[in-house]
């Protein structure tokens, strides 16, 4: 029976949502049935005829002929319906039995002088999930009951088409809608947009978007806020930040969803600068940012190892008392220990439970991973012990750090316990583990434990990825048996020459630093690295694994061949030269590169301040931070906490109360 009180079926429903929003009508709630297709029936309502002149010539879309003369019966409309004596489900359940528009349209016949109301006929409509029969239903409603044509009815089919993939047909209703005289609406246009847009089919969707424009049809929220998530999904970034101006220049404010996904887009087309604007502008309009506002920055921060960057956003998390969650201590506790600070990683962890935050598998291995680099080998079993004491969830991630851990700290036959370990609590082993292994042994001068296991991975019908290969591969080399490299090479279906770039990016890749240095040094003393990124990968490895000497060989290496670093490049030996002390060279870099015409991001400017600042070099901080304060490109507000942390840190707490009321006379500290 339909329900005594009916929604208007044009109200948009606006709802939060994660991924992207579907417009939907406020309907009666959805039942499925087992409908019969109608067997042997095209849709021979509509042909296929070209577009008028004023339309593309090339575009063919269904419409319906002209040949049906639309009229009104003189019968008068009953006053009073019958909604409430037809039970719905009985009559849905007769609709899916018929096979055909003819059974279909007898079936229907007793309401044929229009007993039922249109919102019964179309709350009918929005519960057949056949396209076909619900075409058939528009047919009847239209030709045998003449009911005076809906938007609200075209709508629910235009809905239903779309949901089935039919194209051209939704063209087809589009345009018959006109026909009748019905005007499209918002509703007509978001649904059109969002079902293209959903199927990839972009450039169609803003041929929606133009269409709706040019009716004078305004979009909202939702519909703008779905355009920029199919464009964030389809990672054309560009299109999702023009359509984002365009919604702001349309006089709508966007929310919180809608600025969190414009971070994400902003730090996957990695304009750092302007994901960070965002943040304030969203202050600015009264839109408070969130926790996934600053975890979002915090990861596209993280996914570039920009960990100082993340360090000053988490700064700013904290002064705002914006809540933490359980993603962002994740991220921080592997920040921390990226910039050598494991008890900072330490103690937010052991903070999380006081702040209500249980901390899960991830953060974890997290901090496992963290003493292992940090060489704090007791920490890290402790806490792997404390986790099965616990009964903490422990996966191959947590044995693969321990086997690393075990192998940094030469305990070679503990390492090779944990597999057996992992396998005895359902754990099994990947490639990961086993290249782990197989690098341990090799290193640890065991060549023949390393060749059995592999040998035993080959026989047990394991996929041996290239890592694996390549680990195994380079454990030969280095023994100096040559031909059983070249075995490996020949089952790995690579030619004897197998480029040293492409195994120096598959080893560099995985992590695997002894392997990834052995194959560069070779490949550097004959010659083969002809590509810049094999440069940039091998410093990153080093830099991520607190490597700094050889970030600086890398780097030497770089130039000698000819070379020219990127800003990330310079980044990273700047903080190299730092960790060693040698400020006169990460001086000399700085300027060199500035005058042979690099643009550096902010966060070089600000690493080289803080090398003045560890050599107490103040007066060359004052020059440089005058020069940077003038320069438009710089955020203000991070210059001046940079710098007067780089005082408070020197005991000058005059110079840093000075540079905090300057920031607070200029109304920086508020920005």
């Amino acid at each position: 029976m339909l329900p005594s009180s009916f929604s208007s079926m044009q109200t948009e429903a606006i709802a939060a949502f994660s991924s992207f929003s579907l417009p939907f009508l406020p309907l009666l709630k959805p039942q499925i049935y087992n409908a019969v297709p109608f067997s042997g029936v095209t849709v021979k309502h509509f042909t296929l005829q070209p577009l008028s002149s004023s339309s593309s010539p090339s575009k063919d879309i269904w419409r319906r002929p002209k040949t049906t003369t639309f009229f009104r019966s003189k019968t008068p409309q009953s006053p009073t319906f019958l909604d409430h004596s037809v039970d719905m489900e009985d009559l849905l359940t007769s609709i899916s039995k018929t096979e055909n528009e003819k059974d279909l349209f007898a079936l229907l016949s007793p309401y044929k002088t229009r007993q039922l109301s249109i919102r019964f006929m179309v709350s009918l409509l929005s519960r057949e999930t056949d396209w076909q029969r619900s075409l058939a239903l528009l047919d009847w409603i239209n030709e045998e009951a003449l009911y005076s044509p809906s938007l609200f009815a075209y709508n629910v089919v235009i809905r239903n088409v779309l949901k089935a993939k039919q194209w051209a047909v939704a063209h087809g209703l589009f345009e018959e809608m006109r026909e009748k005289g019905l005007t499209p609406d918002r509703f007509t246009y978001s649904t059109l947009i969002t079902y293209f847009g959903k199927e990839g089919m972009f450039d169609l969707a803003l041929s929606w978007l133009q269409k709706m424009e040019n009716d004078g049809v305004s979009g909202d929220l939702v519909l703008f806020s779905n355009l920029i998530e199919l464009s964030r999904k389809l990672r054309d970034y560009s299109k999702a930040i023009s359509t984002f101006n365009k919604l702001k220049r349309s006089g709508i404010v966007p929310d919180l969803v809608c600025y969190n996904s414009m971070i994400n887009v902003f730090g996957k087309a990695k304009l750092f600068r302007e994901a960070r604007l965002l943040i304030k502008e969203m202050r600015d309009v009264g839109v408070i940012p969130d926790t996934i506002s600053y975890s979002t920055v915090l990861s596209m921060f993280v996914e570039n190892s920009k960990f100082v960057e993340a360090l000053s956003v988490f700064a700013e998390m904290n002064e705002v008392k914006c809540p933490l969650d359980l993603t962002t201590c994740n991220i921080m506790i592997d920040v921390y220990g990226q910039l050598d600070m494991a008890r900072e990683a330490d103690r937010l962890f052991w903070s999380m439970r006081k702040m209500g935050i249980e901390p899960n598998v991830v953060s974890y291995n997290t901090l496992l991973k963290v003493y292992g680099e940090a060489e704090l080998f007791g920490e890290a079993i402790h806490l792997f012990r404390l986790m099965q004491r616990k009964d903490i969830e422990q996966n191959v991630v947590t044995y693969n750090t321990m086997i690393k851990i075990y192998g940094k700290s030469l305990e070679h036959e503990k390492a090779n316990n944990l597999v057996q370990e992992m396998q005895n609590r359902g754990i099994e082993p990947n490639a990961i583990t086993y290249s782990t292994l197989i690098s341990i042994w090799g290193k640890a001068g065991k060549l023949d434990r390393a060749a059995m296991l592999f040998q035993k991975l080959r026989s047990s019908g394991i996929e041996i990825d290239q890592v694996l290969y390549q680990t195994m591969i380079v454990a030969y080399e280095r023994a100096g048996l040559v031909a059983h490299a070249k075995r490996l090479l020949h089952e790995l279906k690579q030619p004897d020459n197998l480029p040293r770039d492409t195994a120096i990016t598959i080893l560099a890749r995985a992590g695997r630093i002894e392997e990834a240095t052995w194959v560069f040094r070779q490949a550097c003393d004959s010659g083969e690295v002809k590509d810049i990124s094999v440069f940039g990968l091998m410093i990153d490895l080093y830099s991520r694994n607190k490597k700094h000497a050889n970030v600086i060989e890398v780097f030497e290496k770089m130039r000698s061949a000819g070379y020219f670093p990127d800003s990330n490049v310079i980044a990273l030996v700047l903080n190299a030269y730092g960790k060693l002390r040698e400020f006169d060279k990460a001086e000399a870099l700085y300027m060199e590169m500035q005058e042979e015409g690099c643009v550096f991001p902010a966060e070089v400017h600000f690493q080289m301040l803080s090398l003045y600042g560890a050599r107490k070099d103040f007066k060359t901080i004052e020059a440089l931070f005058g020069k940077l304060d003038s320069d438009p490109n710089i955020n203000k507000k991070e210059l001046h906490l940079v710098v007067a942390s780089i005082y408070e840190r020197a005991n000058r707490l005059n110079d840093a109360s000075q540079i905090m009321n300057r920031m607070s006379q200029r109304g920086i500290l508020k920005s």
